[in-house]
């Protein structure tokens, strides 16, 4: 058959082009290539493990046809999924997180699939989790199969016999550097594992986002829990250890912020003209924190993931951009709040201390709110106006633990976001925020709506 004609969609799937970049990366001295995988038919780079996942099951017989697959996806690994099932005969049932953009989930509909909102603030373990909740389906839906990107080895070989083969080629085997945010870990380590058996010089820049276990995990080889707290970045990250995650494949993490990511995938298509997404931003923004890494004559390729259509209401919205507090704007940021010392360094209390002594803590301190901690993760929060309404309605509530009564988790926001954006985002069911000085340390304060109305 002519090139470039195909027998259905999937044969359009790989073989995506390789684009300098010129204008946002002009102070890193290398050569910079974006891998860009919007030109997929799903849009982004899962259908490449999502078409070689289904594949494989066939293969081993754990995909039967008129069979129902199943998987707990951030949108666009459902995409891929939804794309092949249409062409192979298959109904899906996907599980998300309320975190991701409408985009996604209208998407996944559109192409048939169920798509079932779980709550992102939850750990993977809890029965509500997108993670759990799948794995119940699957128990529950006859003649299931649940992909299982995460844990699935099929994911990072699809990478190893596509995209690392095409990097090699594309750049005649000069490629120095792999830039490539860390989600389910299959593009990193899958590329990553080929193109260092072809040169073992070649380093895998994995990008990691605050609020994700892997930086630390690589680092020191300890899983901690207080290293996770919800982020707003899609795509990259996890509060575990998925199996195709090969630590050893990696050279290096360098964490993002929710802010730098955002701003960064709007300059992306400002400078570029490439229109991609969030995990696309926080690539980049990995890349110029690691400008001195790289030298004159080398090569560096950024993965962009996917495209922007699926982040129209949240970065290419500035109305969502002001609302979370990644529009730069001039003036009193919360960083001079805390070094005017005008805000005490966090206090918190355990989710199992009873209630009575949340209520001393907050009229020994004068405060309005405290954040609750489980194992010293933030998982929760109390307001006193809640308080004081539960102990009118149950005076004895006051000796059960807190986490009986807990409220939303606060939300976190990066030290240098400008007190005009933070007070809009205190309101009565958001009553504070917690301000991280995400680049410089590990310390958490509390900022109420009294603190920003004082810097007012």
């Amino acid at each position: 058959m002519a090139n470039n004609v195909f027998n259905d969609i999937l044969g359009t799937i790989g073989d995506t082009p390789l684009v300098r970049l010129n204008r946002i990366t002009r102070d890193i001295p290398a050569t910079v290539y974006a891998k860009v995988e919007t030109f997929n038919p799903g849009h982004s780079i899962k259908d490449r493990m999502a078409l070689k996942m289904i594949e494989d099951a066939e293969r081993d017989g754990l995909l039967k046809p008129g069979g129902t697959i199943i998987e707990g996806t951030s949108g666009n690994t459902g995409m891929g999924l939804a794309i092949a099932a249409i062409v192979k005969g298959y109904k899906c049932i996907f599980t998300t997180t309320d975190k991701q953009s409408m985009e996604k989930v209208h998407a996944l509909r559109a192409f048939g699939a169920e798509v079932i909102v779980c709550p992102t603030d939850v750990d993977p373990e809890d029965p509500r989790s997108y993670y759990s909740v799948s794995s119940r389906l699957v128990r529950e839906t006859p003649n299931a199969w649940k992909a299982n990107q995460y844990d699935n080895l099929s994911n990072s070989q699809a990478h190893y016999e596509s995209t690392g083969p095409e990097l090699w080629e594309q750049t005649g085997g000069r490629i120095d550097h792999l830039v490539v945010g860390v989600g389910t870990g299959g593009t990193a380590c899958g590329t990553g594992r080929y193109l260092k058996e072809k040169n073992p010089a070649v380093k895998i820049w994995g990008i990691d986002t605050y609020g994700s276990i892997f930086k630390k995990y690589k680092d020191t080889g300890v899983f901690d829990k207080n290293e996770i707290y919800p982020y707003v970045t899609e795509g990259i990250g996890e509060d575990f250890l998925p199996q195709n995650v090969d630590f050893s494949i990696i050279d290096h993490f360098e964490k993002v912020t929710d802010r730098d990511a955002a701003i960064y995938t709007r300059e992306i298509v400002r400078q570029e003209g490439i229109w991609v997404g969030n995990s696309a931003g926080a690539a980049i923004a990995g890349l110029l924190q690691l400008k001195d890494r790289f030298r004159e004559g080398e090569t560096v390729v950024v993965i962009f993931h996917d495209h922007g259509t699926r982040y129209v209401g949240k970065m290419f919205n500035p109305d969502w951009m002001r609302m979370m507090g990644y529009e730069p704007v001039e003036g009193t940021t919360a960083r001079d709040l805390v070094r005017n010392k005008r805000v005490a360094a966090l206090v918190s209390l355990d989710e199992h201390e009873p209630v009575s002594e949340a209520i001393r803590i907050m009229s020994e301190h004068d405060f309005s709110q405290i954040p609750i901690t489980q194992d010293g993760r933030i998982v929760g929060s109390l307001s006193e106006g809640h308080v004081y309404a539960c102990m009118v309605k149950d005076p004895k509530i006051r000796h059960e633990p807190v986490r009986t009564i807990l409220q939303k988790v606060f939300r976190f926001v990066d030290i240098d976001t400008p007190v005009e954006l933070l007070a809009s985002m205190i309101t009565p069911e958001h009553p504070a925020v917690l301000v991280k000085d995400f680049k410089a340390d590990d310390r958490t304060y509390l900022l109420s709506g009294y603190d920003i109305l004082r810097a007012l």
